[in-house]
């Protein structure tokens, strides 16, 4: 991410957020790991970003098992360790809790609220950063804008956008790779560049969160988008991928 003097390995994404074989029934899921070089701002003195990011995406609906229990396990660890600060430091302003009956006498508590999408930004652009140079072998120099599909709105555009781009990845990465030796908590793809050297990455935890970042590189010339000026112009425009329509405005 810098230019400054490399002092350790990063993990990317972060280790704390893959089970050990002592938090989650006896699975190791913290084999083969990425890791890139890193200076001391980059890695150690963001552990705390790294709770965070843990505490924010462990327990989220629609994870897999090994997302829930990792939850259950050493998220709720470290949560009770900090008397809830860790909890309700991954929201902005206020919560509201729902007990939900997922069940006969089985019953799970629920937190709704805003998250704090601006730490995330950050955490997720360090993930980026990183994964960009483990995959090409050099810095990235640019702008990266994120897309975080898997938060609710209650803002029909942003919605449609949320389904139009995970539809349109879909598409393009449908053969494409999927690396990363512990799948089941992450893995990222990466698009083709396009004719203005754009290239998209998208990475998946828990096998139900997805984090899209489009990578526009420094000497990229990007042009305004005539759909996308009818949008913000307030107009009724279609998008059309395959036989899927979204509507905007």
């Amino acid at each position: 991410m810098c230019d400054r003097e490399a002092t350790s390995r990063e993990h990317v994404p972060p280790k704390c957020l893959f089970p050990e074989g002592k938090d989650k029934d006896g699975e190791n899921h913290r084999s083969n790991l990425i890791t890139v070089p890193s200076c001391d701002l980059h890695n150690t003195a963001k552990s705390r970003d790294d709770e965070f990011l843990m505490v924010s995406l462990a327990g989220i609906i629609g994870n897999n098992s090994i997302g829930y229990r990792h939850k259950f396990g050493k998220v709720n660890k470290a949560i009770r360790r900090s008397a809830n600060k860790l909890l309700l430091a991954t929201f902005k302003g206020k919560q509201r809790f729902y007990v939900v009956e997922v069940g006969p006498n089985k019953f799970v508590d629920v937190i709704w609220g805003t998250p704090d999408s601006e730490r995330l930004k950050v955490c997720f652009e360090h993930i980026v950063h990183g994964l960009h140079f483990h995959h090409f072998g050099h810095t990235f120099k640019g702008r990266i804008k994120l897309h975080f599909a898997y938060l609710w709105s209650d803002n029909k555009n942003a919605i449609s956008f949320r389904d139009l781009i995970k539809a349109k990845l879909d598409v393009e990465l449908a053969e494409r790779d999927k690396f990363g030796e512990n799948q089941g908590v992450f893995y990222y793809q990466i698009t083709d560049r396009d004719q203005f050297d754009l290239y998209m990455f998208r990475l998946c935890f828990y096998g139900g969160i997805n984090v899209h970042a489009a990578m526009i590189p420094e000497h990229a010339d990007v042009q305004k988008d005539l759909a996308w000026m009818l949008v913000e112009g307030g107009i009724k425009t279609i998008f059309n991928v395959g036989d899927k329509k979204f509507e905007f405005n």
